[in-house]
């Protein structure tokens, strides 16, 4: 059984939809008919085996990124791990021949089917020059120019001729919907060969610093800063880019050069129509021609577009014999296969007007074969992107369906882009209009596609990296079924094929298949493949570094398992989880109050203060968390950053103070036990006033009345300096001299109070007063007359005074 879907293994291909178009059914059907594997763009196998089934078991792979190990689970969610020494990979450096197998594997094949005329690069010569002089120099250039204007073109010719500029050569990439770090991982496997490594940004970075070539950088879609992380990144490389105008402009002080390609003039857009044609053009052309050349201005894509409208007509002028065949000389099609060139009369067919030569996709593709018209159907449907050959029998519904692309290749409805074909500049949106009176046959067809996709992404015969290649149309068809309403479709594809994205260590597919994958399993109701999406997002954004993103995906995903009661997957984020927590680097906390980390001041944090989180407080010699120390603090927790926690924190330090002055109390207590009868103490009820300047005790006056530890003496009666006895002359007890006690008489004109009946023996110990025998109860208060005649209890002054 297939662990995804639960469908048998003999099962072939998934059912088609029943309100998809009748042709549907054939296409979804013809997988199980025993055919030639085709071979693929490194010779490898690109069709499933005959007998070998439609789906597979759970297939696990490991792969390294950075210093994780990274294991690919499709069914429970892939796992994160510290990478054991004896699993860390350690690249090598490819040879030239190795280097250049791999540039050739990346680029697509030309596809089966008719061939286009080979065309050379027509008044080009003044700029390939400057860019070759400005690549010899190490200098990096920026080719802008619109879509259409030969840019590629330009690119190989230059390519070839700057193989022997740099140490590592040529260095071929392709920027269509790729983002800085694809391009760098990119790089990497093209010079190291460490399949199944994807080194992080620090090791990386140090491996591209001493690279030396020519990087060859196509369609790029980027500019500003994360262009100049890119130069950033390979110091010793000179890049040659391009780009469209729509593009951001790099950075103001940038190294970078710009070169503009504008279009062709009037008489090399007429010499290279001929050359699509292969013949001369008659007065009629040439002033059709000239024409198109003031409204394309000058576009080489457009007379392309042109040439094969000439030639179509020129089949349409001389019908050909019924079973003629593709060749390279004849440009038609097989009338056994439907095509339409034999319904049209013979004679005089006119030229096509202005408006169809500014917009020629739909005249191009109505005098296509079936089965190219077909095709040109699933690429509108997959958002431009068309499916390598060998899906088009099944997708198109015809054995010989595989020369359809070669068809739309050759009359300039689909160009090659990284390892694909897609619809040229301006093509879909052109079929588009004509296909919006049938909205329901492009759903079909998309619906089609990604079921087609999800069964062969799940075959045991098609690696990770040839899932990889067709990433661009995969991920289309689950956008595509998302939005017609088949979310369920679009759930299993992205179930089969993100985890080949992953293993491919084609990230940015794999984030994209995540995203689409979760919002349709949300729009499906599916909550365990929610729950599986929100995982893998959660693994993606820890071995990207993310890890408040890692944090938040895999606390979805948890509390998503959790109400669905799967223990395994819970199990595998709690785990997960564990491993984000220890790589944060902010500390943890309790009731908003963090746990200082161990050797700061706040590690004396006091044990009650934690009692009522019911969180178990270590001592602080307990290491936390590996990285705690070491790493700083985060930006989150940063001061002022939370209101309610800063009051929390704030009642913690009252807390904190009223411990320690209660810990200073005991203290002071226990350490005046011994000295109860010492004459100089102050007593609590005589504390001297601020501005009596005779109060206090000297700091070099000695004491006397020492007593052995309980020995009681009677109380003695302290003079002043000049021997006579010392009496109170301030209010509230005051002494005037040193060693006054409350026995004195009051000063003339005063009367001292009756003793207070309010006080009450005290629970806590307190100082003893100088001068009071040891057998006084503590809880004995005098009272002394207030400055107004009112009598008042004077209270204990506090020993933190």
């Amino acid at each position: 059984m297939d662990p995804h879907s639960g469908r048998p293994d003999d099962l072939a291909a998934p059912e088609p939809d029943p309100g998809a178009a009748g042709d549907t059914v054939a296409l979804a059907r013809l997988p199980r008919q025993p055919r030639d594997p085709s071979p693929g763009f490194g010779g490898e196998t690109l069709w499933p085996e005959p007998g070998t089934g439609g789906s597979s078991a759970a297939r696990v792979v490991q792969v390294v990124a950075g210093d994780f190990l990274l294991t690919v689970n499709p069914v429970d969610g892939s796992e994160v791990a510290e990478c054991p020494p004896e699993e860390r990979r350690t690249p090598v450096r490819r040879t030239p021949q190795d280097r250049e197998r791999q540039a050739v594997a990346r680029r697509p094949q030309l596809p089966p089917g008719p061939r286009a005329t080979e065309l050379p690069l027509l008044e080009r010569d003044e700029e390939r020059e400057r860019l070759i002089r400005l690549l010899a120099r190490g200098r990096s250039v920026r080719v802008t120019g619109p879509s259409g204007a030969g840019r590629s073109s330009l690119l190989d010719v230059v390519a070839a001729a700057c193989a022997d500029l740099a140490p590592d050569g040529v260095l071929r990439l392709s920027g269509y919907r790729r983002t800085t770090s694809d391009l760098l991982q990119d790089l990497f496997s093209l010079v190291y060969e460490a399949d199944g490594y994807r080194p992080d940004r620090p090791r990386l970075l140090e491996l591209l610093s001493d690279v030396g070539a020519v990087v060859v950088l196509d369609d790029l879609e980027f500019g500003g800063a994360a262009l100049e992380e890119l130069l950033a990144a390979a110091p010793e490389c000179a890049f040659l880019i391009t780009t469209t105008p729509d593009v951001a402009a790099p950075a103001s002080d940038s190294l970078i050069e710009e070169v503009f390609l504008p279009g062709l003039t009037r008489v090399a857009c007429l010499e290279l129509l001929e050359r699509v044609v292969e013949r001369p053009l008659d007065e009629e052309e040439a002033a059709w021609a000239a024409d198109l050349w003031f409204e394309s201005e000058g576009l080489p894509l457009r007379f392309f577009q042109a040439g094969a409208l000439l030639r179509q007509r020129d089949v349409l002028r001389t019908p050909v014999e019924a079973g003629t065949e593709w060749d390279d000389s004849v440009w038609t099609s097989d009338v056994s296969s439907g095509g339409p060139f034999d319904a049209e009369p013979a004679g005089r067919i006119p030229l096509p007007s202005l408006a169809e030569s500014a917009a020629p996709a739909d005249l191009l593709a109505s005098r296509l074969s079936e089965a190219a018209q077909t095709a040109l159907v699933f690429a509108v449907a997959l958002d431009g992107d068309c499916p390598h050959p060998s899906h088009l029998p099944a997708l198109v519904g015809d054995t010989h369906g595989d020369a359809a692309l070669g068809e739309i290749a050759a009359c300039g409805l689909a160009v090659p882009v990284a390892s694909h074909y897609r619809l040229a500049a301006g093509v879909r949106q052109q079929l588009a209009v004509g296909l919006a009176a049938e909205p329901d046959d492009t759903a079909a067809r998309s619906l089609a596609a990604a079921q087609h996709y999800a069964w062969w992404a799940d075959h045991p015969s098609v690696a990770p990296q040839r899932t990889a290649s067709e990433a661009e149309a995969i991920l289309a068809a689950m956008a595509a079924c998302r939005d017609a309403g088949h979310p369920n479709s679009a759930v299993l594809l992205a179930r089969t094929a993100a985890p080949a994205f992953a293993a491919a260590l084609h990230w940015s597919a794999w984030e994209r298949a995540l995203r689409i994958g979760q919002e349709s399993a949300r729009l499906a109701g599916e909550v365990a493949e929610e729950a599986y999406f929100h995982h893998e997002l959660g693994v993606l954004a820890l071995c990207t570094g993310n890890l408040d993103r890692a944090r938040a995906e895999l606390e979805a995903s948890i509390g998503l398992r959790g109400a669905l009661a799967d223990r395994q997957g819970t199990l595998v984020g709690r785990r997960t989880l564990a491993l984000v927590n220890d790589r944060s680097s902010s500390p943890p906390s309790v009731a908003g109050v963090e746990i200082p980390t161990p050797g700061s001041d706040a590690s004396l944090l006091p044990a009650a203060l934690l009692a009522g989180s019911g969180t178990a407080y270590e001592p602080p010699v307990t290491v936390i968390s590996k990285r705690l120390a070491a790493a700083g603090p985060s930006p989150r927790r940063a001061a002022f950053g939370n209101p309610r926690r800063n009051l929390l924190a704030a009642g913690a330090g009252a807390v904190l103070a009223a411990v320690v002055g209660t810990i200073v109390t005991l203290g002071t207590s226990a350490g005046s036990s011994d000295n109860r009868n010492v004459p100089n103490n102050v007593k609590p009820v005589e504390s001297a006033q601020p501005d009596d300047p005779n109060a206090g005790l000297p700091a070099d006056q000695p004491t006397t009345g020492a007593t052995k530890p309980g020995q009681t003496t009677p109380p003695a009666t302290p003079t002043s300096p000049g021997g006579q006895p010392a009496t109170s002359g301030r209010p509230g007890g005051s002494s005037s001299a040193p060693g006054s006690d409350n026995h004195t008489s009051p000063a003339p004109g005063r009367t001292s109070s009756a003793p207070s009946t309010s006080g009450s023996p005290s629970n806590s110990p307190k100082p003893s007063s100088p001068g009071t025998p040891s057998g006084t109860p503590s809880g004995t208060q005098s009272s002394t007359p207030s400055a107004s005649g009112s009598s008042s209890a004077s209270p204990s002054p506090s020993p933190s005074r």
